[in-house]
């Protein structure tokens, strides 16, 4: 993994620094102009940032700023191409490198008060020795970034818009969603940043206890993410009537789309939700290196509209805005309950007995590579459905879909769960299955428990990830559900095993969400 860390990073830098050449260049003769400063964050920590200005500002007018904080383990210059294409529209951009990586000082705080008092701190700094004008304030980012800049929105009243892409509001519900370690995601992070950074000491042991699955530190594990969430500011947020655009790809493997949909719901002043095929911060990939980019166009609009005051229609377009992980165009919605308006209930009657401890070969995927393919090949995890062992995996399948259908929204299990030890953890997948029997997963959620009486059954509602996706004409959906999958940590002792069942007086069933054209 660190190889390959050291492989991606140093691809960035190869990039950054090739993009960086060209500014400078243009900037020596009519372009905007780049500067690399060092700016005084929370307590006087150095943070490496670069300053692009529009051409031709000589401090007697103002410019809209846009504050960008780098993701995790990014350099300084990750977003020089996007700063400037936005100085060549009239925006002063400052990005600086987030505290505890590369040259900036300080500790990994992951997202934490110094981090969010950092973002202050820029602007601070932005309005002082730049000419950005103090009432048209704005900030973005890809995914570390995202997250701080929604915290710093609840906590700076002069952030009037941001753009949070392949970011988290819900940081528990990112990574610890179904009550269930997401090991892979887990994992990549803490090791990039050990490559990139300086972790401190509550990082150090957040990450030991919960890649450990130390249960008597849960609750300081969650309060410590809870603290890290947008959401647990929503109610800052919207006094302060920020402007706020999400963007996400739905097969984020790191930040999970269903956070940022439920966060999206309960916002109150201007906002916009767009989802798109891909996984964590590849649908904003290209944008970086200064290629045409659906998510970074929506974002620069969304600035536009509300830092400039231009009337660019933005904010008359239906604030949910969904691109199917098939060749289908942008759909658009006036929310996201209206998403999951129409649903279908797929019963699951027939009783299912597993052994746990064993990969029946359905699973989520590898981080970040798996749903890459989907978004550029439409290749996503398949499976033989038929082939599964029945003994480590219960199946049940829909009827033909002769017309085929189109799933959008968040499917929802709920069964009854019988286990024979006290803790576990299952994965339930939904597949697209054709007439070979070949699996395409739809979605798919772990679920773990702990602290149940052996042989009582309790019942379960489990959310599967969000999704976009077109069943062909002619094909099935299954629900299969195991007990491994190496995208997470599981909590099947040895032996153990799950009874699905189906009451009379509570039966089980998925609820597919379809689009009613």
């Amino acid at each position: 993994m660190r190889t390959s860390l050291a492989l991606a990073v140093s691809a960035a830098l190869v990039a950054g620094t090739a993009l960086s050449v060209a500014p400078a260049a243009q900037a020596a003769t009519s372009g905007p102009s780049i500067r690399f400063v060092d700016i005084a964050g929370d307590g006087g920590t150095v943070l490496k940032a670069n300053v692009v200005t529009p051409a031709g500002a000589d401090g007697s007018a103002r410019y809209p700023v846009v504050v960008l904080p780098t993701s995790w383990a990014m350099p300084q210059i990750e977003y020089l191409a996007q700063a400037q294409k936005l100085a060549d529209s009239g925006y002063v951009v400052v990005g600086y490198n987030s505290r505890g990586f590369w040259q900036s000082g300080g500790e990994i705080e992951t997202a934490g008060p110094k981090d969010v008092a950092d973002a202050s701190k820029v602007i601070d700094w932005a309005l002082a020795n730049t000419p950005a004008d103090p009432a048209k304030v704005g900030m973005a980012g890809v995914s570390y970034g995202a997250g701080i800049s929604l915290l710093a929105a609840a906590h700076d009243s002069r952030i009037k818009a941001v753009a949070a892409l392949s970011g988290w509001a819900d940081l528990i519900d990112s990574i610890y969603g179904g009550r269930t370690q997401h090991l892979q995601a887990a994992a990549l992070l803490g090791g990039a940043g050990y490559l990139t950074g300086r972790p401190g000491p509550e990082l150090e042991k957040i990450l030991g206890d919960f890649l450990s699955s130390n249960l008597d530190q849960e609750d300081e594990m969650i309060a410590w993410g809870r603290q890290r969430s947008a959401a647990t500011h929503l109610d800052r947020i919207n006094a302060n009537g920020t402007a706020i655009m999400l963007g996400n790809a739905w097969g984020d493997t790191i930040f999970p789309p269903n956070q940022y949909a439920s966060f999206f719901e309960k916002l109150q002043g201007p906002k916009r939700l767009e989802f798109r095929p891909g996984d964590h911060a590849t649908a904003e990939a290209t944008g970086l290196l200064g290629l045409p980019n659906d998510t970074w166009t929506s974002a620069h609009r969304w600035f536009d509209r509300y830092l400039k005051g231009a009337d660019n229609g933005i904010d008359r377009e239906q604030p949910v805005r969904l691109k199917p992980r098939s060749d289908g165009g942008y759909e658009g919605y006036a929310d996201w309950k209206s998403v999951n308006a129409h649903r279908e209930r797929i019963a699951l009657a027939d009783a299912e007995h597993v052994w746990a401890n064993v990969d029946s070969g359905a699973n989520g995927g590898i981080v970040l590579l798996s749903n890459l393919l989907d978004q550029l090949a439409q290749t996503p995890p398949t499976v033989s459905v038929p082939l599964l062992p029945r003994s480590f995996a219960a199946v049940w399948r829909s009827g033909r879909y002769d017309d085929g259908a189109a799933v959008r929204g968040t499917p929802l299990l709920h069964t009854t769960v019988t286990p024979t030890r006290s803790s576990g953890t299952f994965v339930a997948y939904l597949y697209d299955v054709g007439p070979l029997g070949v699996g395409k997963l739809v979605s798919n959620a772990p679920y773990t428990f702990h602290d149940r009486t052996p042989g009582r059954p309790f019942a379960v509602d489990l959310e599967l990830f969000s999704t976009a996706y077109d069943v062909p004409a002619g094909h099935r959906l299954a629900l299969v559900v195991d007990t491994v999958d190496p995208l997470y940590i599981e909590h099947n002792p040895a032996g153990a095993q799950l009874t699905f069942s189906s009451p009379a007086s509570d039966p089980s069933y998925v609820s597919v969400p379809m689009r009613k054209e």
